[in-house]
């Protein structure tokens, strides 16, 4: 198995061409779900189109603002199963200290959940650094855990609002 090396998020990399980075995602999710015979309805894939609308994590009722104001009766019934489908998929992730939702930048691997989240615009980035993975993983070990899931998230401020307040 080959070593995996922390990344630094597409969110936080400059020049980040987002909308080619929504295109990729909705394009690896048809794929995802294809390949599992899963459907992606029209409003599924509508739901994780508008989550993906930019790396600032947004709630269910927001969802359900904007598809009103695309003329589309969503009650929230509906949004909540569209975003159960989409987590039980792995295509986004829910960030619990915000009851927010954010796309998975890696959706094809089961992986932990480390996310950096800016205090300041709202941006969410999802991290894959093994390194932590590692030292949950021996510290929970070492204390006779057996952990069912890995969420970390870790707030502060990114680099364009340092270098804005500066």
């Amino acid at each position: 198995m080959a070593q995996r090396r922390p990344t630094l998020p597409p969110a936080l990399t400059r020049g980040h061409d987002h909308h080619q980075c929504v295109h990729d995602a909705l394009a690896e999710a048809e794929r995802l779900c294809a390949g599992r015979d899963v459907r992606l309805t029209e409003l599924r894939k509508r739901v994780l189109e508008l989550i993906w609308a930019s790396h600032a994590p947004i709630g269910a009722y927001a969802i359900m603002d904007l598809l009103r104001g695309e003329g589309r009766n969503a009650m929230p019934p509906t949004v909540y199963r569209a975003l159960d489908f989409l987590l039980e998929q792995g295509l986004i992730h829910r960030i619990a200290s915000l009851n927010a939702y954010i796309g998975c930048s890696h959706p094809g691997d089961r992986h932990a959940m480390q996310y950096l989240i800016c205090k300041i615009c709202g941006t969410v980035a999802e991290i894959d650094n093994p390194a932590i993975d590692d030292a949950i993983a021996t510290t929970t070990g070492g204390l006779g855990f057996a952990p069912d899931s890995q969420t970390l998230e870790v707030s502060g401020t990114c680099r364009d609002c340092r270098d804005a307040a500066r």
